[in-house]
């Protein structure tokens, strides 16, 4: 595991960098930098941003780290998407004496997969300070040492690199010593002790001296050991090594006691070789417990197991002393061959453990990553994938594979696949392991339902019971689940000008058609349904079947005689002579069957004969024939009863009379065959349609009674929305009418009608004249009327209808005043006057004319309009009377101020009378001067009565 850590220590130092990735399904890489011993939880950086992903891609693609790794030191919080620290960090536990120190891992993401390698390299802190391996170093001097003689101290040891390592040794007191410090092969401070000035047994035989060991960091750190100098007697010479550097290979997985190398050293004092000791100077735990050293022949063995994946190269520091004191050293570098021991190991990353059929080549179903912790040739991999399988491997990336498909999938040949994922390494011999992989494939509506037949063919008798099944039908589909579930369904069509569906229907499950209703063979006797059989899939596939449907016939007919037609009226007979011979064919029965087959095939058979003897019918063809001679004796009046009969099963079969008469001349057999009878049947006829005729004059007779009841009901009912509606309405004066003087002598041809209403009067009923080609008033003094057409309506009221016109006419001239004459415009207009009893009273609109009649104010208690009626038809006989030579303008002694001319026409309202008082043409006068003389009264026709005063003067004289 040190090892592979050792290669990730490779990347170069920086502190943050993002590249993008080319290679699918790698989409980038991000680097970071983070101090070491960081707390759980640590923000470590933004990964969603870094890699311009959105945070909710991290939730829907279900983001996680992959690591090859046994642990994991970061997590990902994918809701906001940054990486935090998840387990505590040691830079000297990860990478040891390394100075660049980082750890790699796989974000990976789904649907669609992507990969995004992430790097984190972990930055030293100060937090170690160096250390010396012993507490207090012993050195044994000879006094015979020169100054400048050299003694190695060990050095101590800081875990920490760069700039926190250790940087410089200060040692104290420096009266026979200087401290010499050296760089060595593997960058640590070798420090030596040099002699200044000779040592003296005799006067200091120990000395004691503080070493102390200081790093760079900040703050810094320090480490300080005791060196006890203990001088000897004289040792002139020192051991030497025979080489500086001893370089050694050993493969990995080394047997225990493997010999490595053997170091050598040599003194030039007489005897003072075979004295000289080896041993392993500031060795670490590690190395001791994978090699050692015979301290007496310098044999360097393996007593461990050795490791490529941890250790590719050991470098050790032996020391060689004699028995003086005086030390050499040298270095040991042992490098370790990789052996092929590690099998390729395959991590699924993503597998997608169902895909559709419907997937198109190059579907990625599975993301596999491959490691091998050998190197060169043993760590390259071959993956592949059994053949006849429609998959491949695909190499996205160095380590990494994708398994896609190769050709079209289809699940109704295979509905599963083990995909065996093989990878080998290059090594010899090779190494391989294996990784199966269950694949389903979801199944596609991609095949529609199939019927065994492309057509079939049904029957069914007629006459069948309705819903009864007669025919199924079944189609398979060869899809799986929902797109397998078939639905029959009845296309849609007509036969004999009705919907399919009203002779049959097909159960949509089962695929088994009922009949309706039941068949007539006599009317269909074949006929085709389309069946369509749909899938559940989506969207839906179907297929067609065709059904020729054939009805079978029944004997459900009875055979019907044609011939001798059968009557109630008259008896027809055939004749036969009494010379016929034998054999001699007297008549045919012809009779039809409207079966079909055997159904239809008929016999004749004589059922009962007067004279059995005398005649024989033919079974097929119906022929009554004589079988002997007909003799005097025979009767005349013969009676056959043939009965035809069909070949059904069960046989239907028709009886027919046939009268025979056995004579020579017609008289004799119209003799014979009067029979005086009673038709009855005409009796029943008749009785029947009688009382068919008395029931529908009484249902009529029932509604006329209920429709009349109705009408008096409802307009009873208005009635009492009306006098409801009109309970409070003011009264309002009566005006008498006014007529302007006119020049023309004659009416205008426009009645005016001023309404008042109250809003209750809704209900109320208003009554206009009805209007006449010459009989209208018009009132030109008050233009603020609105011009109505005079209609009349009859009131079912008698109270309601107005009084014929009185002949009688006289005008009181007391009440007459004098005043200007002129030409005015005959016209009338007169306001129509709710009355709280629902009639309505004509009078003169309360602005006209400027005045009343016979000068006075307004009627206290208005006249009838009988009375109204009176008053006019008066005023205009004296008027007729005393101007009969005048024309149409009046004396000026003697006006008539507010009385109209009516020697012309006279209008009475109520009426269709018109009276004309001169019916000789007007011509002009001159103006009379002086009062007015007494004028021949001239006879007024009586008005002729028309059908509606007769009506009414009835109604009044019964009143």
């Amino acid at each position: 595991m040190a090892m592979r850590k050792n290669r990730l220590l490779e990347w170069p130092l920086c502190v943050f960098v993002v590249c993008a990735f080319s290679v699918y399904p790698v989409a980038g890489q991000v680097r970071y930098s983070i101090p070491e011993e960081m707390t759980l939880g640590s923000f470590v950086g933004d990964i969603a941003k870094d890699l311009g992903l959105d945070p909710q891609r991290l939730v829907a693609g279900r983001a996680r780290i992959f690591s090859a790794g046994d642990s994991e030191y970061v997590g990902l919080d994918r809701e906001k998407g940054q990486l935090l620290v998840k387990e505590r960090m040691d830079r000297e536990q990860l990478c040891a004496e390394m100075p660049a120190c980082s750890f790699s891992f796989d974000v990976i993401l789904e649907n669609p997969m992507e990969l995004f390698r992430v790097t984190v390299e972990v930055l030293d802190i100060n937090d170690n300070s160096p250390v010396f391996p012993k507490r207090e170093i012993e050195l044994e001097i000879s006094e015979l040492a020169v100054p400048g003689a050299r003694f190695s101290i060990e050095n101590a040891v800081d875990q920490d690199v760069g700039e926190n390592a250790l940087q410089k040794y200060m040692l104290n007191p420096t009266d026979h010593f200087n401290l010499n410090v050296q760089g060595s092969i593997d960058d640590r401070k070798h420090i030596e002790m040099v002699l200044q000035k000779p040592l003296d047994r005799e006067k200091t035989k120990h000395h004691y001296l503080t070493l102390t060991a200081v790093d760079g960091g900040d703050p810094q750190r320090s480490g300080t050991v005791q060196i006890h100098i203990v001088v000897l007697d004289a040792n002139d010479n020192a051991p030497a090594f025979s080489q500086a550097t001893y370089k050694a290979f050993v493969p990995e997985n080394a047997a225990k006691g493997t010999l490595i190398t053997t170091v050598s050293a040599t003194d030039a004092d007489e005897g003072s070789s075979i004295n000289i000791e080896y041993y392993f100077e500031h060795a670490t735990k590690s190395i001791q417990e994978l090699f050692t050293i015979d301290p007496i022949s310098g044999e360097v063995k393996v007593v461990g197991d050795i490791d490529y994946e941890k250790n590719k190269q050991f470098q050790i520091k032996v020391k060689a002393k004699d028995h003086g004191g005086l030390t050499d050293s040298c270095s040991v570098v042992i490098d370790v061959i990789d052996i092929n021991d590690n099998i390729p190991k395959i991590t699924v990353m993503s597998f997608s453990s169902a895909l559709p059929e419907d997937s198109v080549p190059g579907t990625i179903i599975a993301m596999i990553n491959i490691q091998d912790l050998d190197s060169a040739e043993n760590a390259e991999i071959t993956c592949s994938i059994h053949n006849n399988l429609p998959f491949k491997m695909e190499s996205s990336l160095s380590n990494y594979y994708n398994l896609v498909t190769e050709s079209v999938l289809d699940r109704e040949q295979t509905a599963e696949y083990n995909i065996t994922i093989t990878a080998v390494d290059g090594g010899s011999p090779p190494l391989s392991s294996k990784k199966t992989l269950s694949l389903k494939i979801s199944d596609v509506n991609d095949h529609s339902p199939q019927f065994p037949q492309e057509s079939y063919d049904a029957y069914v008798f007629e006459n069948n019971v309705p819903s009864r099944s007669f025919f199924s039908v079944s189609a398979t589909d060869a899809d799986r689940g929902s797109n397998a579930r078939v639905s029959y369904f009845l296309e849609d069509g007509s036969l004999n000008g009705a919907p399919l569906s009203a002779y049959l229907t097909v159960n949509s499950d089962s695929g088994v058609l009922y009949a309706v209703k039941p068949f007539d063979y006599e009317q269909i006797k074949s006929f085709k349904i389309n069946v369509k059989a749909q899938d559940g899939g989506s969207p839906p596939l179907s297929g067609n079947v065709t059904i020729n449907i054939f009805i079978k016939d029944e004997n459900d007919n009875v055979p019907q005689v044609l011939y001798p037609v059968q009557t109630s009226g008259s008896l027809v007979a055939e004749m036969v002579p009494r010379s016929a011979d034998v054999g001699y064919l007297v008549t045919k029965v012809v009779a039809v069957d409207v079966d079909s087959g055997q159904n239809a095939w008929l016999s004749y058979k004589l059922k009962k004969t007067t004279d059995r003897a005398l005649f024989e019918i033919g079974l097929q063809n119906g022929e009554i024939r004589t079988i002997r001679q007909v003799t005097d004796k025979d009767a005349v009046k013969q009676k056959l009863t043939v009965v035809v009969e069909d070949n059904g099963q069960p046989s239907r079969s028709a009886t027919v009379n046939v009268n025979v008469a056995v004579a020579d001349s017609f008289p004799e057999v119209l003799s014979e065959f009067i029979d005086i009878t009673v038709d009855r049947e005409y009796d029943n006829n008749l009785t029947f349609y009688l009382v068919l005729a008395l029931a529908g004059v009484s249902v009529l007779f029932i509604f006329s009674i209920i429709a009349i009841v109705t009408v008096k009901i409802y307009r009873w009912r208005q009635n009492r929305l009306f006098y409801k509606s009109a309970a409070n309405l003011p009264v309002i004066p009566f005006y008498p009418p006014v007529y302007p003087d006119g020049t023309l002598g004659t009416l205008q041809r426009v009645y005016n009608y001023e309404v008042c209403g109250t809003t209750d009067s809704r209900m109320s009923n208003v009554k206009f004249a009805r209007p006449y080609s010459q009989n209208t008033l018009v009132d030109v003094s008050c233009m603020g009327t609105m011009q109505r057409e005079n209609r009349e309506q009859e009131d079912a009221d008698v109270d309601g209808e107005q009084n014929p016109p009185n002949n009688d006419w006289r005008l009181n001239q007391q009440g007459q005043r004098p005043g200007p004459s002129g030409t005015y415009r005959y016209s009338t207009s007169t306001q129509e006057i709710w009355t709280p009893y629902g009639k309505a009273r004509a009078g003169p609109h309360p602005e006209g004319a400027g005045g009343v009649v016979a000068g006075t104010g307004p009627w206290p208690n208005p006249p009838t309009e009988d009375e109204q009626i009176q008053a006019l038809m008066s005023a205009a006989n004296e008027v007729s009377e005393a101007t009969a030579t005048l024309g149409p303008r009046y004396n000026a002694q003697f006006p008539m101020q507010h009385v109209p001319d009516y020697r012309q026409n006279v209008y009475i309202s109520g009426s269709t009378a018109t009276l004309t008082a001169n019916p000789q043409p007007m011509m002009p006068q001159p103006a009379l001067q002086g009062p007015p003389q007494a004028m021949p009264q001239v006879d007024v026709p009586n008005a002729a009565q028309t059908p509606a005063s007769k009506k009414k003067s009835t109604k009044k004289d019964k009143k």
